[in-house]
């Protein structure tokens, strides 16, 4: 017997499934929304864009739009590329505690969810697992369907929504929000920082504004993405700096994302009060 605090929904989870299909997406869609019930499409390959509530989003493999009741949403076509395959299905009749009826709200307020790894694995599985229930139109074929939504559903609920942090005293929802959304910043600086990253790279990578972005991460950890990133930089560049056969002060600033050498000389020396080629010899003749 399960001995969990959080109860995801306010009653039993027994969603009841309209439709689910796959398409090739090779006309536009009109713009539009749906009186009752939420549709999740997920994109199964290829690129495209989405115009929801008025903002355009690139969407790729992987993604997942979120639409729920009055959200109007509408694909576009995009001249050279490969046309989308999405999976779409519909439901209702459900609720999750924080969340109107029928409706997933995502932390940030948007409408698409890249999700983890691993999540875009099974989620792709259970599509395709619908899509060939449908075709197969066996005995039971609604309760297969109906299993496999309420998998992918959880599974999506997981991805924004961390149990532990809602069994904290004084936790409310809206710094709930605020702190996962951060978090993802942080994961993707830290897994990405040999690259480019720019604040509106961030923001689109995020399906945030850069505003917002700014806003909420200054005040979740006291600076803004930017120093926190060349923090999380000049600390890698301290580690190699700190190994035998690091290679060159340049090739070094290139591991950590800077082409210049001599900026990434300058902040190192703002950061630590000393210059990267100092360092390394003080560390070679304390070795």
């Amino acid at each position: 017997m399960c001995d969990c605090q959080y109860d995801l929904t306010y009653n039993d989870f027994n969603p009841t499934v309209l439709f689910a299909s796959k398409m090739r997406m090779t006309q536009e869609s009109k713009y539009h929304a749906h009186k009752d019930f939420t549709e999740l499409t997920y994109i199964l390959s290829g690129k495209g864009k989405y115009i929801i509530e008025g903002a355009t989003y690139d969407v790729e493999a992987g993604d997942m739009l979120i639409c729920s009741p009055g959200i109007h949403h509408q694909n576009i076509l995009c001249e050279g590329e490969e046309p989308t395959v999405q999976f779409f299905t519909g439901f209702s009749d459900y609720q999750f505690k924080n969340m109107p009826p029928n409706s997933i709200i995502l932390p940030d307020g948007g409408y698409v969810l890249r999700l983890q790894s691993e999540s875009k694995h099974v989620v792709n599985r259970l599509c395709y697992d619908m899509i060939a229930e449908n075709e197969a139109g066996q005995v039971g074929k609604y309760f297969m369907l109906k299993a496999h939504l309420m998998q992918m559903v959880l599974i999506l609920m997981r991805e924004i929504i961390e149990t532990p942090k809602l069994h904290q005293m004084g936790c409310n929802f809206e710094t709930y929000n605020k702190s996962y959304a951060v978090k993802r910043i942080i994961t993707y600086l830290t897994e990405n920082y040999e690259h480019k990253i720019s604040l509106d790279q961030i923001a689109h990578n995020m399906y945030l504004s850069p505003v917002y972005i700014s806003k909420i991460f200054k005040e979740e950890t006291g600076e803004s993405p930017i120093n926190y990133l060349i923090k999380i930089r000049l600390e890698k560049a301290k580690e190699i700096l700190e190994t035998e056969g690091g290679g060159s002060i340049k090739n070094i600033a290139n591991a950590v994302g800077y082409e210049d050498v001599y900026h990434f000389s300058k902040l190192f020396k703002k950061y630590y009060g000393i210059s990267p080629q100092h360092y390394r010899k003080e560390r070679i003749s304390q070795g």
